[in-house]
């Protein structure tokens, strides 16, 4: 059951497909993320975060418009969107379901006590927050009111 989210396949917002296995020693920080949400601020403090940590953290955000679709763009649109406003470096991948019919089987991972061996969540809004062990093992989820540099999260990075 261990290291399962190593063996899950998921694109780049540009299409290449991202191999979570090239991460493994470093922390993962999964973030559903979206353009036009109350939220979307904290991409500023997600970078931060990416550039603070890159040694230990890689900072992962997923874009999803399944909450109040405040995330409409394609992908060029999305990458613009982060690049233009909040200088964001930091690993963006390509638009999925994060709950529903159509689950992504990443999320369906970081969600499922089955999978992940630790705890089972739903996703609640957009910005919501999930930290991996480098061992490929979650460590817990963080709300959206969970801000990116909250100690919360940096504990376990220090």
């Amino acid at each position: 059951m261990n290291n399962i989210i190593y063996n899950i396949k998921i694109n780049s917002l540009q299409g290449k497909l991202v191999d979570f296995s090239f991460f493994k020693g470093k922390h993962l920080l999964f973030v559903n993320v979206a353009s036009k949400c109350g939220f979307t601020p904290q991409y500023k403090d997600l970078e931060e975060l990416h550039k603070t940590y890159q040694d230990k953290l890689v900072v992962i955000g997923v874009p999803c418009n399944q909450f109040g679709k405040q995330e409409p763009g394609n992908s060029d649109e999305i990458e613009e969107f982060c690049q233009v406003n909040y200088g964001v470096s930091f690993l963006i991948t390509e638009k999925i379901d994060v709950k529903g019919p159509n689950q992504h089987p990443l999320y369906t991972w970081l969600t499922s006590k089955k999978m992940n061996g630790k705890k089972s969540s739903s996703v609640k809004w957009n910005f919501q927050k999930y930290l991996v062990d480098s061992e490929g093992n979650l460590i817990d989820y963080y709300f959206s009111i969970t801000k990116p540099l909250s100690s919360k999260i940096t504990k376990h990075l220090k």
